[in-house]
């Protein structure tokens, strides 16, 4: 009997022990494949962060840029009307100034052929030959030329407005021109970078797709994993008694049985032998 309790609590002991090995193989490889995937749902967590965070700055800078060309637009819109109207009054002052020019040089030539030619009358009627010019016809070089010399000065002072309009109409187009070009030169950078921050941002929203859906296996996977440790903590861990403290009671249990038997064994060895002595000492008795 105390064999086989011995003999039980070998198999027990034994039991424990691959229980044992089980457990910390077991823990082991799922704490380490815990830890793994654990591992890789921060780092994805991380780009997912970045490429969010990344996507959001490059989606606001496109704002900005959009902004900006609105406004760009507009100032060159306010500036296309206000040339126009400069240039539409432009022509109509030069077509004024043209006409009123044309006038004065036209009224000086006819007023310096007259007075020219009442001059050289002046002089025909000197020779005596020639018939008197009719009264009334002579012309008056003084006032003539007070008129003329007024007409000069006007003359002078509108070709020099003329010149003045010219100028500053070809100043007024030279810098809409160079404004315009470098408007173009802006908006058209403007619009290339626009275009590959949205690429950018488009690219960086694909991959966040992606990575989240890595994510959320990743994740899956990792509940399943954390299920099954549970399982494990509650059968290898969560134990009253600890397997060492287990270990060592059963040791000195078999080793308590042991000595037992040991004693019992010696105990019937005396008494077989006190019986076989009492055997040979009847025997000899009855031969006597």
């Amino acid at each position: 009997m105390i064999t086989e309790m011995i003999t039980k609590l070998d198999e027990q002991m034994g039991a424990e022990a691959q229980e044992k090995a089980y457990c910390d193989e077991e823990m082991s490889k799922t704490e380490e494949k815990k830890t793994k995937l654990e591992t890789l749902v921060e780092k994805l967590t991380n780009k997912i962060d970045k490429s969010s965070a990344r996507s959001a700055e490059l989606k606001e800078q496109v704002g900005v840029l959009q902004e900006e060309l609105a406004t760009l637009a507009r100032e060159q819109e306010q500036m296309d009307k206000v040339r126009a109207d400069e240039h539409a009054t432009y022509v109509t002052v030069k077509a004024d100034l043209d006409k009123g020019l044309a006038g004065i040089r036209k009224a000086l030539d006819l007023l310096k052929d007259y007075y020219g030619a009442g001059s050289a009358a002046a002089l025909v009627q000197e020779d005596a030959s020639q018939p008197a010019p009719p009264a009334g016809h002579q012309a008056d070089g003084g006032a003539g030329g007070s008129i003329i010399s007024i007409l000069e000065v006007a003359e002078d002072d509108m070709a020099k407005e003329l010149a003045k309009v010219e100028m500053e109409e070809a100043d007024s187009a030279s810098a809409y021109e160079e404004t315009t070009q470098e408007n173009k030169v802006t908006k058209a950078s403007k619009n290339q970078d626009v275009k590959y921050k949205e690429q950018e941002a488009a690219g960086l929203d694909k991959l966040i797709t992606e990575v989240s859906n890595d994510r959320d296996g990743t994740n899956e996977e990792l509940g399943t994993v954390n299920a099954y440790y549970m399982k494990l903590q509650g059968r290898c861990v969560a134990q009253p008694v600890s397997y060492e403290v287990r270990k060592k009671a059963r040791e000195a249990e078999i080793k308590g049985l042991k000595e037992a038997l040991e004693v019992l064994e010696n105990e019937a060895a005396l008494v077989q032998r006190g019986s076989k002595n009492g055997r040979n000492m009847r025997g000899s008795a009855l031969q006597l």
